[in-house]
């Protein structure tokens, strides 16, 4: 395991040794909050908006604002040395609680690893039969209770895909379960808005701000689900954002091969030298 390092509150681990209370709340009720970021050449892209989020979610779910301090120290120690590690995991739950759904008051458990990850690739996908709660409390945070996704997922990965599209309940493209959505249609790159309860993702709202800045035709836009029988009928185009898969091209939905659209690939583009400019946009 030379490739993971894990600190955990205040110190380095052996990726094998036992860090984590059996009755922590985060393991028995999946009361906490995460966030994953890129690494670069030992440092953390964008890591002041995800702290920024990391705090919202954790007061979304009720929780103490996370000690950012001990987070940043953790991502330090598990970066030092390792420009090689492309993958930042920042874990904050509510600490040892007991066996339900209350909380104890006790203190926060924080724990960073930092892995390997490979270079964004374009991405293939398939559409699943759930559907994301736009009205659930959880609804834009990102909590630990990642089941649903886990389920999801799994369903593309069966089928030889990396990731799968879920729609919301009132039949509205939302996201996948681990990245934001764009569609390409009429010369614009439309994604559905934080209404549709998706995630608001980091990348996700660095696409949009750089592509408004560049004057290019990317916007928020409600989508219907039927929008991906435009993308396979090859009227439309299909991409992803996330924090480790950056902003690609989808190449397969549903089986049916795609070509990448020309503003999808201009904005792909764009991302990667914006992000190059600066470590913390």
């Amino acid at each position: 395991m030379d490739d993971i390092v894990v600190w955990v509150d205040g110190r380095l681990r052996d990726p094998a040794e036992p860090a984590i209370s059996a009755v922590d709340h985060g393991i028995t009720v999946g009361d906490g909050v995460f966030e994953t970021c890129q690494a670069v050449d030992g440092q953390a892209f964008a890591l002041s908006r995800h702290l920024r989020r990391l705090t919202r979610s954790a007061r979304g779910l009720g929780l103490d604002d996370p000690d950012l301090d001990e987070v940043r120290a953790g991502i330090a120690a598990v970066l030092d040395g390792r420009p090689d590690l492309g993958r930042i995991r920042i874990t904050v739950t509510a600490g040892v609680g007991p066996l339900g759904s209350t909380r104890s008051g006790g203190r926060q458990t924080v724990v960073v690893v930092a892995g390997a990850a490979g270079a964004p690739r374009p991405v293939r996908s398939v559409r699943v039969p759930w559907v994301r709660n736009e009205r659930s409390p959880l609804t834009g945070l990102k909590t630990t209770s990642y089941a649903e996704n886990v389920v999801a997922v799994a369903a593309a990965t069966k089928v030889g895909a990396d990731e799968s599209w879920l729609a919301n309940t009132r039949g509205e493209l939302c996201e996948g379960t681990g990245s934001n959505v764009f569609v390409e249609v009429g010369g614009e790159l439309l994604t559905p808005p934080l209404s549709s309860g998706c995630l608001a993702g980091i990348t996700r709202e660095l696409v949009l701000e750089w592509s408004a800045q560049a004057g290019l035709p990317v916007r928020e836009q409600t989508l219907p689900w039927s929008v991906l029988d435009t993308v396979t009928a090859g009227d439309a185009g299909l991409a992803l954002c996330g924090s480790i898969r950056t902003f690609v091209p989808v190449v397969e939905l549903d089986g049916v091969a795609l070509e990448p659209f020309p503003l999808t690939l201009e904005v792909a583009e764009l991302y990667r030298r914006r992000a190059a400019d600066d470590i913390d946009p």
